[in-house]
């Protein structure tokens, strides 16, 4: 049975929409929930191969139970999406950072922020701490990891994934042979977009209509922007950066089954966190907020829990704001009694015994079966 079926992912197409211009003249296709003025804003960053709709179900959850007290912002990179397309040159992880810092700068001037990437959205994040570090503690006030990297691609995951004979044939025929380009979605359907896939979820059992959402995210990705993008994922080393995510709460999400950003990439992530939250979803792969969307919704939640307890008192923040987010803690902690899962402190990461469904960090959380969606 197909849980989702009838699902179409377009929510996003409607939602407030602007434009906003990159450093070099790119254009980033922005949607906009929730009023302008909420006194936090959550800023969602995708991954490669994917646009916004990636997120669709975290959409879909943090604004029915959050409602007007967070606004939240989407947006496409450089050449994914409704997004311009941009010179190979420019194609790189730290361009995205940048041209994340001109969305924040443009969409969300003021205000705090906390910051969600997924994938090479996740690395986006960690470009941006190396770049912008003095926004860590002051206007970001908390970041979300998921299935993402530091560093280390090129010996696994999705450097080693796409680096195969033929994908770097067809990165070199992309550069020299126009019509390559021409023709490169028909290329991407055929050939690459299956390695990728192939990578992206874990569970023998996923969603018809997700599989073909996710499918659908890749093929619609230009042959060019692939393999631009792909000499990024060689270079990317931010692990100088993690220092200053210790500034702010931190969550790192990954799924056991992840072939694209493994699980031992965000335990590294971890281990240089001594604060963060780190958990480890049994048996997902590398897409996990469309293959578990409840279990990163529930976490997402209270990462911003987290965000709001650690804002300093101002006279502007209201005190319906406070008790908004305590009625949700307590929602939190009764939904985690009635699935049996535990929540415990520690001062180091760590394993837990007693099974591979635990994961602990030092905000130690174990991670029990996924809940439906209400």
């Amino acid at each position: 049975m197909d849980r989702f079926a009838g699902e179409t992912f377009d929510l996003l197409g409607s939602d407030r929409s602007r434009v906003v211009t990159t450093e070099d003249g790119v254009s980033l296709a922005i949607r906009e929930v929730g009023p302008a003025d909420a006194p936090l804003t959550a800023v969602f960053v995708h991954g490669f191969c994917n646009r916004m709709e990636g997120w669709h179900f975290q959409r879909v959850h943090l604004e029915r139970v959050w409602g007007p007290t967070v606004r939240l912002v989407f947006y496409d990179h450089r050449g994914h999406g409704r997004s311009g397309s941009a010179r190979r040159t420019t194609c790189t992880i730290s361009q995205l950072a940048r041209d994340l810092d001109t969305v924040v700068r443009e969409v969300v001037p003021d205000g705090p922020l906390v910051l969600v990437g997924h994938s090479m959205g996740g690395m986006t994040l960690l470009s941006y701490a190396g770049q912008f570090p003095d926004s860590f503690g002051d206007r970001v006030v908390g970041v979300g990891l998921v299935s993402t990297s530091a560093g280390a691609l090129s010996e696994s995951g999705v450097a080693r994934t796409l680096g195969s004979p033929v994908v770097t044939g067809f990165r070199v025929a992309a550069q020299r042979l126009p019509w390559v380009v021409q023709g490169g979605r028909d290329a991407t359907r055929r050939v690459i977009a299956p390695m990728i896939r192939s990578a992206s979820f874990g569970a023998r059992h996923v969603s018809p209509t997700v599989t073909r959402f996710s499918d659908s995210m890749i093929n619609d990705t230009p042959l060019q922007t692939l393999v631009d993008f792909l000499p990024t994922f060689e270079q990317h080393d931010e692990t100088a950066a993690l220092p200053v995510l210790t500034r702010v709460p931190t969550l790192v999400l990954c799924g056991s089954r992840d072939l694209i950003t493994p699980l031992r990439n965000s335990r590294v992530i971890a281990e240089q966190l001594p604060e963060a939250t780190m958990l480890r979803v049994p048996g997902a792969g590398h897409m996990v907020q469309l293959e578990c969307p409840e279990l990163v919704s529930d976490a997402l939640d209270e990462l911003l829990t987290q965000a709001v307890e650690s804002l300093p008192a101002e006279p502007d923040w209201t005190d319906s704001l406070v008790g908004f987010v305590r009625r949700q803690v307590s929602r939190w902690n009764r939904l985690g009694r009635a699935a049996g899962r535990q929540v415990r402190r520690a001062g180091r990461f760590a394993g837990l015994t007693g099974g591979a469904r635990r994961e602990i960090g030092p905000a130690g959380i174990e991670v029990g079966q996924n809940r439906r969606m209400s």
